[in-house]
């Protein structure tokens, strides 16, 4: 396996986009999971999902739009996504939490029309569905790897606003924090991460990457910087796995991802268990 990503192209970005998609879906997703809106994930995917299809779709119907990356398509309905949420938020102000399925509802409808429209599924639009290691060009590495150098950098700048935003929103604006301001740039950061994430991981599948090693780790973790660590490590655990894994066996690399997760999490929780008995 090694010689191979040393000789081929697309060995490379996939490993390296999984190596950074494995560090920034996680780092976000324990800010999400803290502040409760772990299906703001799934919302986002299906909007990108739209964008992809929408891509897709102008690629097929104009010639000139032929070589358009559906990544950008997609990035550019995730974050438009996250800015309608945003508002939602501030219409419904005693239902926020519906603003999160008016955005996945509209998502799934403008994807299905999208997909309709261009007569169906095709193998283009599979992959991102689920992801494909071979469909990871250097062009998404690029683009993948400007994304998580603004992520990572937003979240060391604002860590202690969105930390105190998390655990106690009420406190954080009596503290003088721009708590609109501030959850605007993490929404723009969820959306962009979901959108970098679904090469390798899927549409699909996405917001289990931002949730399930938060999930294990909270069952370990003994503060929030541990869980920030161990979020991190688990995440990287499934994606390398993962992709090593769908290699040599042939798999989907989304569906081994999220599987070796999902065992993760359960180890930690019988762990957390055999721990508990021995304590007591």
């Amino acid at each position: 396996m090694i010689a191979g990503i040393l000789q081929y192209e697309f060995l490379q970005n996939a490993f390296l986009t999984g190596i950074i998609i494995g560090v920034i879906a996680p780092l976000i997703g324990v800010f999400i999971v803290v502040r409760r809106l772990s299906l703001i994930a799934d919302a986002l995917s299906h909007v990108t999902l739209a964008g992809i299809a929408a891509s897709l779709l102008l690629e097929k119907k104009f010639i000139g739009l032929s070589g358009l990356n559906p990544l950008y398509m997609g990035m550019v309905f995730s974050v438009t996504g996250s800015l309608f949420i945003e508002k939602l938020r501030a219409v419904y102000k005693h239902y926020q939490e519906l603003a999160i399925p008016i955005i996945l509802s509209g998502g799934i409808g403008l994807g299905a029309i999208f997909i309709s429209l261009a007569d169906g599924f095709n193998t283009d639009l599979f992959s991102y569905l689920f992801g494909s290691v071979s469909a990871v060009s250097r062009a998404d590495l690029w683009t993948i790897m400007l994304i998580s150098i603004f992520v990572i950098a937003m979240i060391i700048l604002l860590y202690k606003e969105l930390f105190l935003l998390s655990f106690d929103e009420e406190h954080a604006k009596a503290s003088g924090i721009a708590a609109k301001s501030i959850h605007f740039i993490f929404i723009v950061m969820v959306a962009l991460v979901i959108a970098a994430s679904m090469r390798i991981v899927g549409i699909l599948l996405v917001s289990s990457l931002m949730t399930l090693p938060v999930a294990a780790s909270i069952r370990i973790a003994k503060g929030f910087k541990q869980t920030i660590f161990y979020s991190v490590l688990f995440g990287e655990t499934s994606v390398l796995g993962g992709l090593m894994l769908s290699y040599y066996l042939d798999l989907a690399p989304g569906g081994t991802i999220v599987i070796i997760a999902v065992l993760i999490l359960i180890l930690t929780i019988l762990i957390k268990k055999l721990t508990v008995k021995a304590a007591v």
